[in-house]
């Protein structure tokens, strides 16, 4: 039987998988390279931590936040 995710969690869920494809796009990648480099990098972390607030803003921003937090933890895209 599936359990009902509650409003702050289904939304949480909705962004995070909004913004790793976007992130993706922008960065030139495929969704699953973006998503180990985020993970290797930092910018899940990050995003987990921080979706609240980097949802309420342009996804331009979420992802160049994202990628700076990378670039600061060894990754070296541009």
């Amino acid at each position: 039987m599936a359990t009902k995710l509650d409003k702050q969690t289904s939304d949480k869920v909705s962004f995070i998988t909004f913004i790793i494809p976007e992130f993706a796009s922008g960065y030139k990648m495929d969704v699953q390279e973006a998503y180990f480099y985020l993970k290797k990098y930092g910018g899940l972390d990050f995003l987990y931590e921080h979706w609240w607030t980097l949802h309420t803003d342009n996804p331009y921003w979420a992802i160049r936040s994202m990628g700076h937090i990378c670039r600061d933890n060894g990754g070296n895209r541009s």
